[in-house]
């Protein structure tokens, strides 16, 4: 697999210059009723009140946004919608060949984007990441992040280099821990490997289900052994936070925005890639076969790529846009987070998630179930 981290990013920049009972939100605005649409199923949190109103007073088009919490929350609505009720969806590039396997999304037009807008390495890894599938483009690229290490400064301070995955799981994390079931595997899976502890190499998982059993059936006696430590599992954005803000979680394995969520309300959470390697991730929108305003969703594609919004939405969220400049335009807090997240090597040190294919979920879902029933 082709690795991508921020450097290569800047560099790329530098180079070219359920989900169906919740609430819409849509764009503020006085339109008529037959103004142009455009129907966005995205994660919660992705698009805030100034996002969507800066599209409608620049395009003119309304956009209505539903907001969904989980990859699988989205590709289960997907499926019972048959692929319809959605202009553009949101998935991670690594889950878009299940989207395909299903008939759930159709092929992007490459000519209708406009991809000088798109960080080169970001739209060349997105090929091996996922997002094209039998020569076929399914994704553009517009955002990445990780999930790492969420920890309270003052009961459980940590330090790049020493940082890792095996802190959630010893002995002075007992009782304060805060992990996603089947992530938390994978973050496992890195500590064990890393100290020689796996029967082969935990990237087999995802390419032969043979070796998943065997490496998962070790992972999973491992946590269920060491379960104790966790106070409280998380699904979500709102789970996570609450682990810290409410339920007394001092470290955990959590997405980025999770801690820069908690550090804006004052509290003393830090965020640090371990030295395992932070789980990466790349995002993007996907076209499903049943989109109305086909028009529209490129539209909003492109315009989503533009330097100013690409910063707009990485000041908001802390995840990082693909629009090429748009690193040149972020907030100062923005660029402190960054900057403490992933010091020294931390970005050539990534591991980005692996294409999960169909069978794989399902028995991932099987292990994680194990664990949190156990």
């Amino acid at each position: 697999m082709r690795s991508i981290h921020r450097r290569r990013l800047l560099q790329g920049a530098a180079a070219t210059a359920g989900a169906a009972l919740a609430t819409p939100f849509i764009a503020r605005g006085a339109l008529a009723q037959d103004a142009r649409t455009v129907n966005i199923f995205a994660w919660a949190g992705y698009l805030n009140d100034e996002i969507l109103a800066k599209f409608t007073e620049e395009t003119g088009i309304r956009a209505v946004y539903t907001p969904y919490g989980t990859n699988d929350e989205l590709l289960n609505q997907m499926r019972a919608n048959n692929g319809g009720g959605f202009d553009l969806i949101w998935p991670s590039v690594d889950r878009v060949p299940n989207y395909v396997e299903f008939g759930l999304i159709q092929p992007i037009d490459d000519s209708r984007v406009q991809i000088d807008r798109v960080l080169p390495s970001a739209w060349e890894s997105s090929t091996t990441l996922g997002a094209v599938v039998d020569g076929a483009r399914y994704q553009v690229p517009t955002d990445w992040g990780t999930e790492a290490l969420s920890f309270d400064r003052d009961q459980m301070p940590l330090e790049f280099g020493t940082a890792s995955y095996g802190d959630i799981w010893g002995e002075a994390a007992a009782g304060k821990a805060t992990v996603r079931g089947h992530s938390a595997l994978v973050g496992l899976g890195l500590w064990m490997e890393a100290e020689g502890r796996l029967p082969r190499p935990l990237m087999d998982a995802f390419s032969d289900p043979d070796a998943q059993v065997e490496i998962f059936d070790v992972i999973v006696a491992e946590a269920i052994a060491r379960k104790g430590n966790v106070i409280q599992f998380w699904s979500n954005e709102n789970e996570a936070q609450g682990a810290f803000r409410l339920n007394g979680a001092a470290i955990g394995q959590t997405w980025d925005s999770t801690a820069a969520a908690l550090a804006r309300e004052g509290l003393p959470i830090g965020y640090i890639a371990p030295k395992e390697g932070a789980l990466a991730w790349m995002e993007g929108l996907c076209m499903p076969v049943g989109a109305e305003n086909i028009d529209e969703a490129y539209e909003f594609i492109n315009w989503f790529l533009t330097p100013e919004v690409g910063a707009m939405y990485t000041n908001a969220t802390q995840y990082n846009s693909t629009a090429v400049g748009s690193d040149q335009l972020l907030s100062d807090e923005a660029k402190a987070f960054f900057a403490a997240a992933y010091p020294g090597d931390a970005l050539q040190n990534l591991w980005w998630w692996p294409i999960q294919e169909s069978w794989y979920i399902t028995k991932r879902n099987e292990y994680q179930d194990r664990f949190l029933s156990a």
